[in-house]
């Protein structure tokens, strides 16, 4: 049986009740997105709540954070990881649809973040709860998109983690948005591989050219790289 937690350096996340366990994407997302001057953020699809917590942390005591999950369970056990941090003043939990949560928005987002469901032509695994976690039928990157640029502030920004395969649509339907991407880093598991993920931010405000850069995770010989180190040295313990 799995570790049902995983203890970073300022909080636990326990995820034994949640479909999705704490993984690389997450932390990558956490740990890369810009929280500059952020007072105002929104994680879609919060799951065990650990991106909300690493942006809280990276924040500072005046960033707020709404988290929207969808599974009760996981919607419960990522109040619980919130509530036992020491940012549980700053985080609230939603248990609704995006859809639903953006319906009751009053005041526009400095940031949104999302580590989405993104296995879109794959094999459905067997287990239901999974199968929303990973696939986008009950959340499309199309609408998760053109919902969050009608909640965003217009200096604000949109960070996201997808599949490497997925850059050209997630650009086209950014554009069709309104929005335009202003930073990308294409992640690479090991040394001399293709990326396999990518870390991409989209705004309102046009760019002359967006910052373009790349992450390799781990050296020839599994050994985490320095950039990785770096990346997430705030968060993991060694």
């Amino acid at each position: 049986m799995s570790n049902p937690y995983f203890r970073f350096k300022r909080f636990v996340i326990r995820h034994d009740r949640c479909a999705m366990k704490v993984g690389t994407d997450g932390t990558l997302l956490g740990a890369w997105v810009d929280v500059f001057a952020c007072r105002n953020a929104l994680d879609i699809g919060t799951g065990t709540g650990l991106v909300a917590l690493m942006m809280a942390q990276r924040g500072g005591g005046d960033m707020h954070v709404d988290a929207v999950e969808t599974d009760p369970d996981a919607c419960a056990q990522a109040a619980e990881n919130v509530s036992a941090s020491p940012f549980a003043q700053q985080i609230h939990i939603h248990h609704l649809t995006f859809q639903e949560f953006a319906k009751t928005v009053h005041h526009p987002y400095d940031l949104i973040v999302s580590n989405p469901p993104y296995f879109v032509q794959s094999l459905k695994c067997p287990e239901a709860r999974r199968n929303i976690a990973r696939h986008s039928g009950e959340l499309s990157l199309a609408v998760l998109l053109a919902e969050s640029r009608c909640i965003l502030a217009p200096m604000g920004r949109i960070a996201l983690i997808l599949p490497f395969l997925q850059q050209e649509e997630a650009l086209r339907q950014a554009a069709q948005c309104g929005l335009h991407c202003i930073r990308r880093t294409h992640v690479i598991p090991i040394e001399g591989m293709q990326p396999k993920r990518l870390l991409i931010e989209f705004s309102p405000q046009p760019h002359v050219s967006a910052q373009t850069g790349s992450l390799v995770l781990e050296d020839a010989n599994r050994r985490r790289t320095v950039a990785y180190k770096a990346l997430t040295g705030d968060f993991y313990l060694d």
